[in-house]
């Protein structure tokens, strides 16, 4: 058995009249991130750190932002296919354990909901997903309120 671990990154801008969704939650903000899915920048972070795991590239190699079926597309929905994906080449979705930096909103209240929502879309036990938000400070896009970054390490378990 062989255990193979990926990173991945996204970030957006904020842009005013967007849906906040992370994670698949749905958020009360007066911006959303802007992408040509629904811009959740946690499940596209995730669904890249899977990807590199098992070498299979980025999710743009995957889900083109240039191909039409994919606007305005359900990030978690991705997630899932991705999840497929991994184990189509032989693994399967260990862990995961990813890191929003956005100064606002604050998403406290939201992680435990994400956690869940990423689990149920890799078929892991929410035990196998931590999801954290983190401020900048201040500093840069994600601390002046005009972007959201996030992070991803995932592990995968397979005969690779």
């Amino acid at each position: 058995m062989t255990l193979r671990c990926g990173h991945g990154f996204d970030a957006h801008r904020l842009a005013e009249g967007r849906p906040f969704i992370l994670g698949g939650v749905h958020i009360e903000y007066e911006r959303g991130p802007l992408g040509h899915s629904d811009g959740d920048a946690l499940a596209h972070a995730v669904a890249d750190a899977l990807l590199g795991a098992c070498a299979l590239g980025d999710l743009g190699r995957h889900f083109p932002s240039d191909d039409p079926r994919y606007a305005g597309a359900d990030s978690l929905d991705l997630l899932e296919q991705t999840a497929a994906l991994v184990r189509r080449a032989g693994y399967e979705p260990a862990n995961v354990d990813a890191t929003v930096v956005v100064e606002r909103p604050r998403l406290s209240a939201h992680l435990g909901a994400m956690q869940r929502r990423v689990a149920s879309a890799l078929g892991l036990d929410v035990g196998a997903v931590s999801v954290k938000a983190k401020t900048s400070d201040g500093m840069g896009y994600t601390g002046d309120g005009t972007g959201i970054a996030a992070y991803a390490v995932a592990s995968v378990r397979g005969a690779g």
